[in-house]
């Protein structure tokens, strides 16, 4: 059994068709943790395995499973082909890591610009603007903290590879969702159950303490400098960037000052810090976007307000303080 087996019991032709377009291709050397599994920290090891590619499949097959519309499938398995190398380390290169929308401009432009992808959508009378967008369609994409396809893949996803769920456990959690009204009229994923939304909650509040702690925040930014300086000296261009990591990190270890921080940032695996700045060395103070989810429980309300410690919990995570100086080794 794997995450794919558990979000749909069917895969529909459509999909099957567009995975094995060239741009959607790609995707499958695009990771999903940002770079942070090529360092040598214990909890990006089996990140390897989790790529945009299984992502955005996996955000399409739970937009069918509850939805079988073929438009809303196929913008959740577009969202992220305009992905670069290393994700949203590129958002810390156009310092735009705390909203992280830098790396979505390219999308529309991929998806109008594929012959492949253009062929299939007319075989199934769509057309670019009907798919390049999946903030269209709310089960896809809706605003942070309610429950998306999106935000529920990556947070089951990453909750497997970080070794804080089962499979066995994803799939109870799974099972328990359909789909109603949510207080702005609009559909959107739910629980049935109060015991597995807040069982939900508190793993998505797990993942967002990696997405966010001193080890993410210290290697994506260091991997973000050394990109920008390898831009600088032309051995890579911004081009490069919507290629994949293999060629890119091909690139970087052509060049002996960058091969060393190549080398140096796959190292990586204590994490020092300091109020202030030190006079010596490597030193970063990086902000964080704080991502939580605060699903709803059907004809019961908000997570949130149904468990005063799972309120405390997000509380608590939201007041972190990111004012600190951070470097590694």
């Amino acid at each position: 059994m794997n995450l794919i087996d558990i979000y749909s019991k069917d895969f529909p032709v459509f999909i099957k068709e567009l995975i094995n377009t060239t741009e959607f291709k790609r995707l499958s050397n695009v990771g999903m943790n940002c770079g942070c599994e090529y360092t040598s920290f214990p909890i990006f090891s089996k990140g390897k395995n989790y790529t945009r590619y299984n992502h955005s499949i996996g955000v399409s097959l739970i937009i069918w499973h509850f939805t079988k519309d073929i438009k809303q499938s196929i913008a959740g398995l577009l969202h992220d082909i305009s992905s670069p190398v290393f994700a949203h380390v590129i958002d810390f290169l156009n310092g735009d890591h705390e909203t992280q929308e830098s790396t979505e401009e390219k999308t529309e432009e991929i998806i109008e610009n594929s012959i492949e992808i253009q062929e299939i959508l007319k075989k199934y009378n769509l057309s670019t603007k009907d798919v390049y967008d999946y903030h269209m369609y709310p089960i896809a994409d809706n605003n942070s903290p309610l429950l998306s396809a999106d935000r529920l893949e990556y947070t089951l996803g990453n909750a497997f590879y970080y070794g804080f769920k089962s499979m066995e456990e994803i799939r109870d959690m799974y099972d328990d969702l359909v789909v109603s009204i949510n207080e702005f009229g609009q559909s959107e994923i739910s629980f049935s159950t109060l015991d597995k939304a807040i069982e939900f909650t508190s793993v998505s509040i797990e993942n967002s303490k990696v997405y966010t702690c001193n080890t993410d925040r210290f290697s994506m930014q260091y991997l973000a400098d050394l990109l920008k300086l390898a831009i600088k000296k032309r051995v890579i261009s911004m081009k490069d960037l919507y290629t994949v990591e293999d060629e890119v990190i091909a690139k970087l270890k052509k060049d002996k000052e960058l091969k060393s921080k190549w080398n140096d940032f796959t190292n990586l695996s204590q994490i020092f810090t300091s109020k202030e700045k030190p006079e010596c060395g490597y030193w970063v103070n990086i902000p964080a976007k704080k991502r939580y989810i605060n699903p709803q429980v059907v004809s019961k309300g908000r997570v949130s307000i149904l468990s005063e410690n799972l309120s405390k919990e997000i509380d608590n995570f939201l007041n972190v303080d990111f004012n600190i100086w951070l470097s590694g080794k």
